[in-house]
């Protein structure tokens, strides 16, 4: 039987947000958002290690709090809201390189934005990758709303963004589409560190359900995390809730 593979967490948390600011601050449940993350990768039983990758000192606090030291600070030009994900896992992973001497298997990246993700989550997507050979993995959701009625504009004429979409007349005889739910991404090394990609050529897909796929990225979007919560919706383990 293989060992298993190093599979190395990264907590992206940027200090600064647009649509909702200080979100990874934001406490729902027993925890804050950062907390919620940090707690999904202690349940999990194949990440290696894992660290959160911020600009910021009051963030980088609030990890050492739920006791996870933050190791460094992003530099400046990975601090901005322009900046891409690929260069902030890149780095953590050239850190990890350089202060460990160890090269990743694989990269998983767990964004705070999902407070609702849990272990079992984050294995079943590494195992993914690693029972596959595949590049990359990626957590779904069913599409809210499905492609084939959506339309474009020109002018105030609707045009199909689908023109096949017209020979279904009801959504449920549509074949089903996912959308990226954004709880765990998980990339090998070379994809990510030779190709410079978070998803690769052969990307596998894991299917989570409407509670464990909020993705909070609004107040509306915290309303409805609350919401869930407080209905017992959300099937967070104890000391979560």
């Amino acid at each position: 039987m293989s060992a298993p593979p190093y599979a190395f967490g990264v907590i992206p948390a940027r200090g600064g947000s647009k649509g909702l600011p200080g979100k990874n601050l934001r406490k729902l449940g027993a925890l804050s958002l950062l907390g919620q993350a940090i707690a999904s990768a202690r349940e999990s039983a194949l990440l290696t290690r894992f660290i959160v990758s911020t600009d910021s000192e009051e963030i980088a606090a609030e990890a050492e709090r739920q006791g996870l030291p933050v190791p460094f600070l992003r530099p400046a030009e990975l601090a901005t809201d322009r900046a891409g994900m690929l260069g902030v896992l890149q780095h953590a992973v050239r850190w990890l390189e350089a202060s460990a001497g160890v090269k990743p298997d694989v990269i998983v990246t767990l964004q705070p934005t999902s407070p609702f993700r849990r272990g079992a989550e984050i294995d079943a997507t590494i195992r993914k990758v690693a029972e596959t050979g595949a590049d990359s993995a990626q957590t779904l959701s069913e599409a809210s709303y499905h492609p084939y009625f959506m339309k474009t504009l020109d002018g105030d004429r609707t045009l199909a963004l689908f023109p096949e979409g017209h020979t279904y007349v009801r959504r449920q005889d549509a074949p089903p589409v996912y959308q990226p739910s954004g709880a765990v991404y998980v990339t090998r090394y070379e994809t990510l560190m030779r190709h410079g990609h978070i998803l690769g050529e052969d990307n596998r897909g894991l299917v989570m359900d409407f509670e464990a796929s909020v993705n909070i990225d609004t107040e509306w979007d915290f309303l409805l995390a609350e919401l869930l919560l407080r209905e017992g919706r959300a099937a967070l383990p104890p000391g979560r809730s």
